[in-house]
Parts: C-alpha cells; structure tokens; sequence
C-alpha cells in the first residue's frame, strides 16, 4: 500500500533552472513573471497610459493653436476679398453714373443740335440771303457747346475716378502700411542712394 502514495515522477526532456522555478513550501509558491529592464508588464501597462494622456492633453493643445492661426489668417484673408468686392461694386456704380451722364450729355448733344437745325431752318426761311452764314454760325456755336458738355463731362468723371481711386488707395496704404514698413522703405531708398 504504500506504493499508493507515492508521488509520480516527472521527466523533463530539459533540466529545470532552479530561479525559474519557484521553491515550495508549506503548500505555497512564489511566481517569478516575465520583466524588461526591471518593470514588470503592469508597470509598462502603466508607463504607455501616462505617454498617451501626455500627447493627448499636449498635441491637442498644438493643434487648436495650428487651428487657431488657420482660422485667424482665413478670416483675414475673407475680409480682404470683401473689401475687394466692396470696392469693386463702388466702382460698378461709379462707373454706371457716369455711362449714364454721358448718355445724358448725348442727349443734350443731340437735343441742342436738332434745336440749332430748327433755328437755322427758321432763319433760311427768314432771309435767305443771309442765312448760309447764320446756319454755320449757329452749327458751330451748337458743336463747341457739345464740345464744351463733353469736355465738362469727361473731366468730372476723370475727377472723380481720381478721387475714388486716391480715396481706395489711401485706405489701402493707410492699411498696410505703418511705421515699420515706411522705416523700412525710408532704408532701401537711401541705402539705393
């Protein structure tokens, strides 16, 4: 009977390293695990967590300032074309007004020109000697003064074009350049000297 109890023998086709294996005693055992350069995997578990809190509270906060700078420069950059399409349109209606007083000078051109030929018609019918001179008198007083009206027109719509475009271009200046700018321009022209 007493082969009954006996415990088993084991074959191992390796011999057992005595540290890895764990020494017995009343009953009890002790686990040696699997460690990299002295931490264990609940250590390294740990180790990865605290990197990723890391690049998660730094990174977002570098891209929210990349954002941040994208969206101030688009937003620049909206105003500037609204600028640009606010100009645009003043020059549409500037330009309109003044297509329509020339139409308006046109017409006057034309009235006071048919009014001319109806005088002169009035005047042959008066004197018929005189009138050839009169008629050429009259023609020519009627085209200078047509003249005149477009001459008049073409300089206040040059006038101002001038003040529009002087008024767009102080504005722009005045926007884009300051102090700096102007210093440094003050510099290459003398250093161009």
């Amino acid at each position: 009977m007493a082969e009954l109890h006996e415990t088993p023998e084991v074959f191992a086709t390796t011999a057992a390293d005595p540290e890895v294996h764990a020494v017995v005693e009343h009953g009890a055992g002790e686990h040696l695990g699997p460690e990299l350069l002295g931490l264990a995997p609940y250590q390294w578990v740990a180790l990865a967590m605290l990197l990723l809190i890391l690049i998660a509270i730094f990174g977002a906060k570098v891209h929210r300032k990349i954002a941040g700078g994208l969206d101030s420069k688009i937003a620049a950059i909206r105003q500037q074309l609204d600028e640009a399409k606010a100009l645009r349109a003043e020059a549409e209606a500037l330009r309109g007004e003044y297509a329509a007083k020339i139409a308006d000078a046109e017409k006057d051109a034309a009235a006071m020109l048919d009014h001319a030929r109806a005088e002169a018609a009035a005047i042959v019918e008066k004197a018929e000697t005189d009138s050839a001179a009169i008629i050429v008198r009259r023609e020519r007083m009627a085209e200078d003064k047509i003249a005149a009206a477009e001459r008049s027109a073409v300089e206040e719509l040059r006038a101002r074009a001038a003040n529009a475009a002087a008024e767009a271009a102080r504005g722009l200046i005045a926007e884009r350049h300051h102090a700096d700018a102007d210093r440094r321009l003050v510099n290459e022209a003398i250093a161009s000297l």
